[in-house]
């Protein structure tokens, strides 16, 4: 199983990362895709080739290649509007109103329900630390009746993914004192 290769190969200091990701993958507070679909969304946010790889082996025995295909869209669409929507914020409210002028279909025709490709979308922009993107899902998929709880259960295993991308990256990093 792919998820226990990540789990294995953490260090004893992420021993709390481990229980996290045992806990949240058998949550069932989601759907089985939004729960995967989150996974695999969160994973490639974190860039981890690592991550993404022993993630999407454990996804694909979970979800259609639609919603496989709407992870990998979800990370890629928000890498670019979290850095955009992040700098429009950033520059202030002389910029409000200037027109993104990004394609963004995707979001409205990812091929799978749209408040589980919305709340892949909060998951990685939590990942990717964009405030307004994160609100603007929240709004969304709570508009649509996923509950807080479940909200936040995107949230932490977005937290958690990070975190394991975390200790492997420093576990991967030569060591020199």
């Amino acid at each position: 199983m792919a998820l226990d290769n990540l789990k294995e190969g953490l260090p004893e200091y992420a021993k709390d990362l481990k229980l996290n990701l045992d806990t949240l993958s058998r949550s069932t507070e989601l759907s089985e895709q939004q729960l995967w679909g989150t996974f695999l969304a969160t994973a490639a946010a974190t860039r981890n080739d690592t991550i993404v790889s022993e993630i999407a082996e454990e996804a694909s025995q979970h979800l259609s290649d639609e919603y496989v295909n709407a992870a990998y869209g979800a990370a890629s669409i928000m890498a670019m509007n979290n850095v955009a929507y992040r700098a429009k914020s950033f520059l202030g409210s002389d910029y409000a109103q200037v027109r993104m002028g990004l394609r963004m279909n995707i979001i409205n025709k990812s091929g799978i329900d749209k408040v589980d490709f919305e709340l892949m979308a909060l998951a990685v922009s939590t990942i990717n630390g964009c405030h307004d993107c994160t609100k603007a899902h929240e709004k969304t998929v709570t508009s649509e009746g996923l509950t807080k709880e479940q909200v936040f259960e995107a949230v932490k295993i977005a937290a958690t993914i990070q975190g394991v991308a975390q200790a492997i990256q420093i576990e991967a990093a030569p060591v020199s004192y």
